[in-house]
């Protein structure tokens, strides 16, 4: 179209016609020239961004320079413009830019300078995308694209010499091309939620999108349309701030990009690699991290620069701050709340206590490695620091009714504590009963019982019958209330001390030793 011989006079009717408000289909008609011709005429007259009366008042040469030829391009302007590609190239990334500003900025510099659709063929040509073709731009700051290697790398176990592979997940920043490149065990979400979080502290900041592959560690159910995340992968993202977009299902150019950066880490950092032997990630990792940075320092022929320094001069600045503290993987469980007041987690063997009105309900736990919140209908109800060693209790007070409150004080000590303010062998016969018990909770009842006696008997006499009691083999409340409710313990105290030897059949008497 570029290459069309312009008709000057089918123009300036043209114009008349736009300003009587004719339509273009209209003016097709009146001027009986093809439709496509007219669309052609009219979007290079608006691209001057003048109104059509001035246009109307152009002569016949300037009215021709709105429809240059590609053919016949002045070369000392097209050698201006020229020198500003590579500049317009860096501009684009940036977030907000876009051409018809730079084409403005380039215009103040050179007021005979090209139109803004000649000044777009140009570039277009220059960049290789006159022909649609879907390509990219990647703005900075956008995204990061994520995916694991399809080769493996190996570690060996210095006990048994087994070899076992390895996972190497890449992230790479699209506009820059700067890498970050680290191997983990495996691509469970542990893993890779781990690697995406060590990516963006390598970073210094965070992308406004993630996009991985349709991983089963990062999208629950895959779809071409709307892929269906994990929780965890989520929680990720609300913590950085940014969203999660997975590549489309049997859609390759939308990981194009990563997939190069995966071949390339192949020819840069694996094949240094080759000869080397490791006996642990972490001496793995610090391999692989000095091989990166080789490979983010590499200069680019194409763009005369490294991606160290396309990222520090385009894209670190666009880069979302990270927050105060980095990711830790949360853990989602479902449970239903027990008749005492507690949830139990599997994973440690645990309980952790909740609000006494949600007995019976069932609850959401989120959990980290420091932390567990439970949640009922997206309320949170209960939070509290982990424990790890099985079996113990977490209990707040407050989430407990009266009753349970009390019972939550119960222990040798609390009783011991108690049975001293009556005296000495209380406090021991009260050790003795709770010490007996298969179950602490029944010798805990008993010795509240003993000691609520003391509403209707003096702390002496229960003391009294403590005393009595200990003689006794088997130790109850029942004993003690029936020595007071008897007034045994007061015939103790009026009966005069006496060693008396009991009558029995084994013992003999003074006859037998005549």
């Amino acid at each position: 179209m570029a290459a069309k011989k312009i008709d000057i006079m089918e123009v300036r009717q043209l114009i008349q016609l736009k300003i009587r408000g004719e339509s273009n289909r209209s003016c097709s008609t009146i001027l009986t020239i093809h439709r496509n011709t007219v669309n052609y005429y009219v979007r290079q007259l608006k691209a001057t961004g003048s109104p059509y009366s001035e246009l109307l008042l152009l002569s016949d040469g300037q009215l021709k320079e709105l429809f240059p030829s590609r053919m016949s391009s002045d070369s000392d302007r097209y050698e201006e413009l020229s020198q500003y590609f590579s500049y317009f190239k860096r501009q684009l990334l940036l977030p907000g830019a876009t051409r018809e500003v730079l084409w403005k900025e380039y215009l103040h510099k050179h007021p005979e300078g090209y139109g803004y659709t000649q000044f777009n063929e140009h570039l277009n040509t220059w960049l290789g995308q006159s022909k649609a073709s879907g390509k990219f731009t990647h703005k900075a700051g956008d995204k990061l694209l994520v995916d694991y290697c399809g080769k493996k790398l190996q570690l060996i176990d210095k006990t048994t010499g087994e070899i076992g592979d390895v996972e190497v997940f890449v992230g790479i920043l699209p506009c820059s091309g700067y890498t970050y490149v680290e191997a983990s065990l495996s691509q469970q979400r542990e893993d890779f939620i781990s690697s995406v979080t060590n990516c963006f502290q390598y970073l210094g900041g965070s992308t406004k999108a993630i996009v991985p592959d349709n991983l089963k560690s990062a999208v629950t159910k895959a779809s071409k349309y709307e892929p269906v995340l994990n929780k965890t992968l989520k929680d990720l993202a609300l913590h950085y701030g940014c969203v999660i977009n997975p590549t489309r299902s049997y859609s390759p150019q939308d990981k194009a990009m990563v997939e190069g950066a995966v071949r390339l880490v192949y020819q840069r950092i694996f094949f240094p690699l080759r000869n080397m032997t490791f006996f642990s990630l972490d001496e793995l990792n610090d391999q692989l991290h000095t091989e990166l940075e080789k490979y983010n320092a590499y200069l680019m022929e194409t763009y005369q620069a490294s991606r160290r320094k396309l990222f520090v001069d385009l894209e670190e600045e666009y880069l979302q701050p990270l927050p105060s503290e980095p990711y830790q993987i949360k853990h989602y469980k479902r449970a239903k709340v027990q008749k005492m007041g507690y949830i139990y987690l599997s994973d440690t063997k645990n309980y952790y206590s909740v609000p006494y009105r949600y007995i019976g309900k069932q609850v959401e736990l989120q959990y980290t490695r420091d932390t567990i919140e439970i949640y009922c209908q997206s309320e949170r109800i209960a939070s509290h620091k982990r424990v790890y060693r099985p079996g113990q209790y977490v209990t707040i007070k407050e989430h407990m009714s009266s009753t349970h409150r009390f019972y939550s004080d119960w222990s040798p000590e609390y009783f011991n504590k108690l049975a001293k303010n009556i005296g000495a062998k209380t406090s021991e016969y009260i050790a003795l009963l709770i010490e007996q018990q298969d179950y602490p909770e029944t010798g805990y009842k008993q010795a509240l019982g003993i000691l609520s006696l003391k509403k209707a008997f003096d702390k002496h006499r229960i003391e009294t019958a403590c005393t009595m009691a200990l003689t006794h083999e088997r130790y109850s409340y029942r004993t003690i209330k029936r020595i007071l409710e008897n007034n045994m313990d007061k015939m103790m105290e009026t009966q005069p001390q006496q060693l008396v030897i009991p009558v029995h059949m084994n013992i003999r008497g003074p006859e037998s030793y005549n």
